[in-house]
């Protein structure tokens, strides 16, 4: 896993890394030249149109002084200009004209221009009649040059020679290396910047995936409670958030899964321990008639109807079990159509008219319809409610009442059977759901302990809720709550 850990930092961490200080780098050094470029050639175009005004200019004032063949005039306009003018003045004649200037005013030889292109360029445009302009690296300046060709005319209009003027921008040349080392600087700066940069943004990046990657391996390992904790408007939030839930989940199958245990703990235990004494009994009573210790007929007859009645309690077990345990699967599906809960009621009072004549309780019923309508299973529906009217007929003293309650509220089904007998203690109250759940009264000696559960979840199957209602010595009200239909709705 330390390998992993360190693949990851070298993987993400260095990349992003990498990526922050070139792209930083690249930034400053184009930016760096990209201005330095802008201001050499806003620079040069200035001063070239500059020179150009100047040089147009003086090949006027020439053109003038030769006209008049004032040629000491224009020797000393020269000898000012170049004391006076940054720039330099080359006068080249031209042989091929007819009036051309005099070799007096040549202020440098052809030689000297031609050993250079871009000066005999200039040259040969000028003699041609046409004014031309270029800058460049000057061997002869030793700096960047700025150079204008422009043609002197004389009589008859005709290029009797050509002006060349010069300006070595030895300045601009200064500032480029200027500008060079700055940049460098600034590259240096900007590449300690980046680096410091890079590595807190890549920390920003790399630490949340770091703290997800090792909540994901805790995850792995089963510890489902480690959180990542982040909280991020990004996509690294977004994973996290879904990382987080995905840990709840976990954590909360975890739980039910040890609930489930448990459960099915509890179930063996408590199978084992009520099917031990009946079994115990069987093959007690088993064992005296076979070993011939009884051999009375109507003592064999006493046992073998205690046999039975084991028999039949240990079927009545195994009975409650199958259903209560198809009933908490959570696959099983009830087979619902319309069901009139009135009618369920009259049927389970009837079956219980002659248990509660002999006991002298007395039903009353009290509904505002003759029509309560519920999706659900008739026959587990009427199982339901006979657990619970048996068991108010069972805690039920002699002469009492059971009231059978049905209403309507608010497109629910409310259901209500309320008797008047021993009641039940605040303390037995919050268990007399769970499995195997018995009171030590007399009256439930014969009781397995798994009816109200199966009660509870044949309402939960319907969508319904059960609730319990009681007082020691008053009476117990248990009330059922359904979805109801109409005609509508079918």
């Amino acid at each position: 896993m330390a390998l992993k850990g360190k693949k990851i930092i070298s993987s993400i961490f260095l990349r992003v890394f990498s990526y922050y200080v070139v792209l930083l780098l690249l930034f400053s050094l184009v930016l760096g030249w990209t201005f330095l470029n802008l201001y050499n050639n806003s620079n040069i175009d200035h001063r070239s149109a500059e020179l150009e005004r100047v040089g147009k200019s003086a090949a006027n004032t020439i053109m003038g002084f030769a006209l008049d063949d004032d040629y000491e005039g224009a020797i000393s306009y020269l000898e000012v200009f170049n004391e006076i003018e940054s720039g330099e003045i080359w006068i080249i004649s031209n042989p091929a004209a007819k009036d051309s200037l005099i070799k007096s005013l040549e202020t440098v030889k052809s030689e000297t221009i031609t050993s250079q292109t871009e000066f005999s360029e200039l040259l040969e445009s000028a003699l041609k009649g046409k004014t031309g302009i270029n800058s460049f690296f000057s061997q002869i300046h030793d700096a960047t040059t700025i150079a204008a060709g422009i043609p002197i005319y004389g009589s008859k209009n005709e290029v009797s020679g050509a002006l060349i003027i010069i300006e070595a921008m030895t300045d601009v040349d200064e500032m480029n290396r200027t500008g060079a080392r700055m940049i460098f600087s600034s590259s240096i700066f900007a590449l300690l910047l980046s680096i410091g940069l890079s590595i807190l943004f890549a920390s920003q990046i790399t630490r949340p995936v770091m703290k997800v990657r090792n909540v994901t391996k805790e995850l792995q390992d089963g510890n489902y409670t480690a959180k990542t904790g982040l909280i991020r408007n990004d996509e690294i939030g977004e994973m996290a958030k879904s990382i987080d839930l995905l840990a709840d989940r976990l954590c909360k199958n975890q739980q039910e899964a040890n609930n489930l245990e448990q459960m099915r703990q509890d179930f063996f235990a408590n199978v084992s321990h009520e099917l031990r004494t009946p079994i115990a009994v069987v093959r007690a009573y088993t064992e005296s008639m076979v070993d011939g210790v009884v051999t009375d007929p109507d003592k064999i007859k006493q046992y073998n109807n205690r046999i039975l009645a084991e028999c039949k309690s240990m079927e009545r077990l195994v009975g409650d079990l199958l259903t209560l345990s198809k009933m908490q699967n959570p696959d099983f599906k009830i087979d619902a159509e319309p069901v009139n809960v009135v009618h369920i009621f009259d049927e389970i009072v009837r079956s219980a008219l002659a248990i509660t004549t002999e006991k002298g309780i007395q039903f009353e019923m009290h509904r505002e319809s003759s029509v309560y309508m519920i999706m659900g299973d008739y026959d587990r529906l009427r199982q339901m409610f006979i657990v619970i009217l048996d068991n108010a007929i069972k805690f039920s003293d002699p002469g009492k009442t059971i009231h059978l309650n049905l209403t309507s509220v608010k497109r629910k089904v409310i259901c209500s059977i309320r008797d008047e007998g021993i009641g039940i203690s605040e303390e037995e109250l919050p268990y007399i759901f769970e499995k195997f759940y018995k009171s030590k009264l007399k009256q439930n000696e014969k009781g397995t302990g798994l009816g109200l559960p199966i009660a509870k979840q044949i309402a939960l199957k319907h969508g319904g809720t059960i609730d319990v209602k009681s007082k020691v010595g008053e009476g117990t009200e248990f009330i059922f709550t359904f979805d109801e239909i109409f005609e509508e709705d079918l």
